[in-house]
């Protein structure tokens, strides 16, 4: 047997703390295999980056340290090296790529002058070699015109084009081990099949080996030899892919799997969720740390800790394995009876949607809708203009969820702070309950603006840090209602209530909650005046898979109980089919396909939209399929391409796409497509 390249024993890493020192993982054994892809999976906050950096002892640059444990690089021990020595290893022989490429790059030097920098680190070539070498690799990592590249900052890139250039600069030295954190979380489905299928290449031109961290079980049944699980700070199951897709061990493996949304999926029941949160890595629980939130826990459980056991290479770390493997044998995933409850619950509030929205009433009519963007240079001169949202016209329903999915940049998010006239529009109307909400005056919009409220992506970076969740909450009570203290502080203590959370934790403050309860205050926030209509602009994306699923279902729970009408804007499919009642596909500023989220999925009409849909990566390693990649980035907006503006990048392009726009039409009922030769 040939010995791993990557070895770890019971790692176990220290951090210093006000109240001593905090322990992030403990006791971490895994291997990895010369030509292997292995991807470390589980919640945010469960040791999965801690461990990837203490790979490479970056965690020294944190204060961290190794307290026990083994690091062994094709048998060298890495734990004991002077930093000196490491310098040498890390780029050369383990590279690292970092979840936010921005944060990875200096803004003040090019592209090509850090690539030339990091190979002339480690190899002792001239600077002109070192340059036909930079943009070699900018070529095989898929840049168009690596030359002009070189000479590009940072800021000039888009977020898909920055991460190739990290990829890049981690293949400089051609390394054995690549650490990938989160790669692809931040990109759109289209750049993130790109990433993956230049990944897979990458490795079998190379013959290196991955580490790949994501909490996208997708992603991980696409690319994975063997996945690791880990949560709090433990691993709790490995097992290659297959095997652990098919028959999991653990009750945290088989939640995470049981929280993916699909294509397949039943639109109709709530997406099921693993109760409660991970714990604070300063306060983890004794024996099984998954035991607060484990359907089979027992007094075992809490007070012993499970070993890391199992057969053929597929090990968990759980007193009840045999438990949970044959009740799934029998088709009885466990679930904890108030997940259970909770679901047939919000099932029997759900009215058929077709007959609930046939007779709703028209709450959003846009007409022409065009929003442009002036860019100036010298002496306040336009040099050029954005084409952000250009000549978009749809209606809305009460009652309605109304998607909005494409890629970054085309146009989604400045469509919906259009709706909501928090960007005032450059042509076109917007009637809100039969009132043109671009032709009032700023009283009348203020008044109208308490029926149209914001869920934001980052609930962190939308609150004020030095306001208590209290008085975040009630600030909209204070600008639109006459409340007495007291009565304000009872209705802060209910809408918190409603969100699922302590009403008595009204006094914390934002940095006291995990991502997940963050969004729960922000939707509390949105929803404290009842208003008719909310905005959710990436409401989800940043959060892992079990938390999104709470948050979705409680987004639909209150839409059923309030009445509420959504527009939700996300860059992940199955999550936007899942909440939708109709789907509105945008690329570089136009509406190009409208239709009700089955109808989308199963028949898409617009060669866009079916690329969007290839590209999703399937939750099931025995499906796995090639990357079906959009070739190509989005054009800028600011010089869109003349006719059908997806003409660049699209297989069915003819003469007549290139020089005629195609207009929005209806191809059958409730179906409308903007494509000369619709699908």
């Amino acid at each position: 047997m040939t010995q791993p390249l990557l070895t770890i024993d019971r790692l176990t890493v220290e951090f210093p703390s006000s109240g001593g020192s905090i322990t992030p993982i403990t006791d971490v054994s895994f291997q990895i295999g010369r030509g292997e892809t292995v991807c470390l999976v589980g919640e945010s906050g469960s040791g999965k980056t801690i461990t990837s950096k203490a790979i490479m002892r970056l965690i020294e640059f944190d204060k961290g340290r190794v307290a026990t444990g083994s690091v062994k690089l094709d048998g060298e021990e890495l734990t004991t090296l002077p930093q000196s020595v490491l310098r040498a290893i890390r780029g050369k022989r383990v590279s690292m790529i970092f979840q936010e490429p921005m944060a990875a790059f200096d803004p003040v030097f090019t592209i090509g002058t850090q690539l030339v920098e990091t190979i002339r680190r480690h190899d002792k070539r001239s600077n002109k070699e070192a340059r036909e070498q930079a943009v070699e690799l900018l070529r095989r990592v898929g840049f168009p015109e690596p030359k002009l590249r070189m000479n590009q900052y940072p800021n000039e890139m888009s977020g898909g084009m920055l991460q190739r250039a990290m990829i890049a600069m981690a293949l400089a030295c051609g390394p054995e081990l690549l650490i990938a954190d989160e790669p692809t979380t931040a990109l759109d489905v289209t750049i993130q099949a790109q990433i993956l299928r230049l990944l897979n290449d990458l490795k079998a031109e190379l013959g290196m080996s991955i580490l790949l961290i994501t909490h996208d079980l997708g992603i991980a049944a696409e690319i994975a030899d063997r996945m690791i699980v880990m949560y709090a700070g433990r691993i709790v199951e490995q097992a290659p892919a297959a095997r652990l897709f098919a028959q999991p061990r653990h009750p945290y493996a088989a939640g995470l799997l049981r929280s993916i949304t699909t294509m397949d999926s039943d639109r109709n029941a709530p997406l099921y969720t693993i109760e409660g949160t991970p714990p604070n890595v300063a306060d983890f629980p004794s024996g099984c740390r998954f035991h607060p939130r484990c359907p089979l826990a027992t007094e075992q459980c809490r007070t012993e800790v499970p070993p890391l056991r199992g057969s053929d290479g597929h090990e968990a770390a759980c007193w009840h394995t045999e438990v949970l493997v044959s009740a799934m044998a029998l088709g009885q995933p466990v679930t904890s009876p108030a997940a259970t409850n909770t679901a047939i619950e919000h099932i029997n509030q759900l009215e058929p949607e077709q007959d609930r929205l046939s007779k709703a009433k028209l709450l959003f009519e846009v007409r022409g809708l065009t929003k442009h963007y002036a860019v100036k240079g010298a002496f306040g001169l336009t040099k050029a203009v954005i084409h952000a949202v250009d000549d978009v016209s749809f209606t809305i329903r009460e009652g309605e969820t109304f998607g909005l999915v494409g890629e970054s940049g085309s146009g989604k998010s400045t469509l919906g702070r259009v709706l909501i006239q928090l960007e005032k529009a450059t042509a076109g109307q917007v009637f809100f309950g039969g009132e043109e909400l671009t032709a009032m005056d700023t009283s009348r919009r203020r008044a109208v603006r308490r029926d149209m409220q914001m869920i934001f992506q980052d609930p962190y970076g939308s609150v004020n840090p030095r306001w208590t969740v209290g008085e975040t909450i009630a600030e909209p009570l204070a600008v639109h209602e006459a409340l007495s203290p007291a009565e304000q502080k009872a209705k802060v203590e209910e809408l918190l209530h409603i969100v699922g959370l302590n009403p008595q934790w009204a006094s914390r403050y934002p940095h006291e909650f995990s991502g997940g309860q963050r969004q729960r205050i922000g939707i509390a926030r949105a929803i404290a005046l009842n208003p008719r209509f909310v905005l959710a602009d990436e409401a989800v994306s940043a959060l892992d898979v079990s938390v999104q699923a709470q948050i979705v279902n409680l987004m639909q729970e209150l839409q059923n109980r309030l009445g509420l009408t959504y527009v939700f804007i996300a860059h992940g499919l199955n999550i936007v089919r899942h909440v939708s009642s109709r789907i509105g596909v945008m690329y570089l500023g136009n509406l190009v396909e409208v239709a009700q989220a089955d109808e989308l999925f199963r028949h898409p009409a617009h060669h866009y939209t079916a690329a969007l849909i290839a590209s999703i990566p399937w939750p099931d390693p025995t499906r796995k399929k090639e990357f079906a990649a959009i070739q190509g980035e989005i054009p800028s907006p600011a010089a869109p391409p003349s006719g059908c503006r997806f003409h660049t990048r699209c297989p069915a392009v003819t003469a007549r796409c290139r020089e005629q726009a195609p207009k929005l039409v209806e191809i059958t009922n409730g179906h409308s497509v903007a494509c000369h030769y619709p699908l």
